[in-house]
């Protein structure tokens, strides 16, 4: 079957593209690290503007109740430019968890980028990312509830800070199976992205970098090392897509898997290719090293996700 986009589509992540490209990202994410969210939010107000913020706010509440298809087309780009924050629970999945009557104050907030939301859904998501930042925290057992931050805990990705999380106040019921789809399906379209801009990263470096009087990408080694990149790339991004049409468990954690060996190999793939450079905090291709790291374990590690798969055949 192929997937093909269609023209709004490809404007919409042109639209993410051109709006990110002209932002510092590294700088954004850089500062996220060191504590001053101020940039990262600057790239959030960006992306309110353009309607990523948006997407999966049932039209009700001011959003614009996409498609799950538009929500991969947006995250793909995200996870391609590394942004910073909650990006899969403030976007994918807070949405889901907050249609409801009873919250459409918040759902409308959501909408508009005036809140920024993180969830912990355990066992799957037992800590909440950068609850230090969002003005939204929620805790979701069979139902959700406001919750509040505790204990901090350093995450593989300095720009990614976990915490642990009480419930506090009233409950709401919510639909917390589908959230957890969607948050999966958000993370692995991240995932796609952020191989892509590894694999482009590397062979732009390639081209450029010479030993022993030639371009390191004339070497066969290099030009299969990253030919096997864009092969895992370009299959886990249909079964991503896929996911997105059929939303079923075990379509979401197939793209879920696919999504994070397809991130792992380009990223060793990657830091083979730059050597020990591309691994300093200097250079900007540890930012996405670190950041497919962390992703790979979120919203459910690839072995439960495999083993999901599994079990549904």
């Amino acid at each position: 079957m192929e997937f093909i986009l269609d023209e709004q589509q490809r404007d919409f992540a042109a639209s993410i593209d051109a709006a990110l490209g002209a932002a510092d990202l590294p700088g954004a994410v850089r500062a996220w690290a060191a504590g001053d969210a101020k940039p990262g939010l600057k790239v959030w107000e960006q992306l309110a503007n353009i309607g990523v913020t948006a997407l999966m706010v049932p039209e009700k509440y001011d959003g614009i109740d996409a498609s799950p298809v538009d929500l991969v087309v947006a995250c793909e780009r995200l996870g391609r430019w590394c942004v910073p924050g909650p990006v899969t629970e403030s976007i994918a999945v807070a949405p889901v968890l907050l249609a409801c009557d009873a919250q459409a104050e918040r759902s409308a907030r959501l909408a508009a980028g005036e809140l920024i939301a993180t969830v912990a859904l355990p066992p799957q998501v037992p800590r909440a990312v950068d609850a230090d930042v969002a003005e939204l925290v929620l805790m979701v057992d069979q139902d959700v509830s406001e919750a509040t931050p505790g204990g901090r805990h350093e995450s593989v990705d300095p720009s990614r800070r976990l915490f642990d999380v009480t419930a506090t106040g009233d409950a709401w019921p919510a639909d917390v199976d589908r959230a957890f789809e969607f948050g999966a399906l958000a993370t692995a379209a991240q995932l796609v992205g952020a191989a892509e801009a590894l694999l482009a990263g590397s062979v732009d470096y390639a081209k450029q970098r010479s030993q022993f009087g030639r371009v390191i990408g004339s070497y066969q080694a290099i030009k299969h090392k990253l030919a096997d990149v864009h092969i895992a790339v370009e299959l886990a991004r249909p079964l991503v897509y896929g996911a997105a049409l059929s939303m079923q468990p075990r379509d979401v954690s197939a793209a879920k898997a696919a999504a994070a060996e397809a991130g792992l190999l380009a990223a060793r793939s990657a830091l083979q290719t730059h050597g020990a450079i591309g691994f300093t905090q200097e250079h900007d291709l540890s930012l996405l090293l670190l950041r497919v790291q962390a992703l790979r374990s979120a919203w459910g590690t690839p072995r439960s996700h495999r083993r999901r798969v599994l079990e549904a055949l």
